[in-house]
């Protein structure tokens, strides 16, 4: 039953372009799109702009503001094709949800689409009232996938150049190391979860390609958050992951090492959820779960404890 919702097999290296036509189809069929409340607007850096789409929920529960920066390889989606996510995300927190429309590669390969949410995310916080809030600490970065990856590495550029960083992100099923090779990976979840499901080795081999072409460049700690020297000072942390899925591991070791390094971190992993799950329709059982977890990180103080992955809501 799973493999059925396994991604086409298609070569990214070439087809991306094909992908995304595919991907703008699908939502444009999506009928509830057009009664989805959103405004589009745009961060000016010098003289381009970075389209940025605003969502407000049906009913508004909290203050908070979710700067999204969404996944697909850094290569594929956009504030268009996460429309129908970013919709039940504002709906299921209460929050309003601020889409981000970074530069995507092979077009803008790194570190140009980091340092589009770079600009977004800091000129939010220097000046949260471009929000429409007073308050910076009520701004959370939010990705999934390479959009996680980007938000974590966001939090980790932010504080290198002495800027005020987030005080809280969430990063579901985050991308955190550069080696996904069944041979030579540390982690059991890529040779577990590798093939014939949702996400494959040899796609986010391609998205790797195309993304960061110098492969030495992979080690960066800026496409490779585990490589990072110095985790320290960073925002509290959600990393949901999930089960069956090759970057499960990867994100749960993350989470590990942010906590070692002092940080305040909540790891969960939704039971038997594909990698993309955060697309799925609002009733289904993996979503409900995870909104379940993101709701609690968002309402509390994350309590001291052991940080340990498992099926249910661990912290540290």
């Amino acid at each position: 039953m799973l493999g059925m919702f396994a991604a086409p097999r298609v070569n990214m290296r070439e087809d991306y372009g094909k992908v995304r036509r595919v991907q703008r189809r699908l939502v444009s069929l999506w009928r509830p799109l057009r009664r989805v409340p959103f405004r589009q607007t745009a961060a000016q850096v010098g003289n381009r702009m970075i389209p940025v789409r605003i969502f407000q929920p049906t009913d508004r529960r909290r203050n908070d503001i979710l700067v999204f920066f969404h996944g697909g390889g850094w290569v594929t989606g956009d504030i268009a094709t996460y429309t129908p996510a970013c919709a039940a995300m504002a709906d299921l927190t209460g929050c309003t949800v601020a889409s981000v429309n970074y530069r995507l590669a092979p077009e803008h390969p790194f570190p140009a689409g980091l340092e589009d949410c770079v600009n977004v995310a800091q000129q939010l916080l220097d000046d949260p009232r471009r929000a429409g809030i007073d308050n910076a600490g009520d701004i959370v970065l939010v990705g999934d996938s390479a959009g996680a990856n980007l938000a974590a590495a966001v939090s980790l550029v932010l504080r290198e150049r002495g800027h005020r960083g987030p005080d809280r992100q969430i990063l579901l099923y985050p991308v955190t190391h550069w080696d996904h090779n069944p041979s030579t990976s540390p982690f059991d979840s890529v040779r577990e979860h590798g093939e014939g499901l949702r996400l494959t080795n040899a796609e986010i081999d391609a998205y790797f390609d195309l993304y960061v072409p110098d492969a030495e460049r992979r080690r960066n700690p800026h496409v490779s958050p585990l490589l990072a020297s110095d985790l320290s000072g960073q925002p509290k942390t959600l990393v949901i992951t999930a089960e069956q899925d090759l970057l499960r591991d990867e994100g749960e070791a993350y989470g590990q090492a942010l906590a070692d390094a002092g940080n305040e971190v909540t790891i969960y992993r939704v039971p038997e959820a594909l990698h993309g799950f955060i697309q799925l329709p609002k009733i289904s059982r993996q979503m409900r779960d995870a909104y379940e977890v993101i709701n609690e990180f968002l309402d509390a103080e994350l309590a001291a404890g052991q940080c340990a992955p498992s099926s249910g809501l661990a912290s540290s």
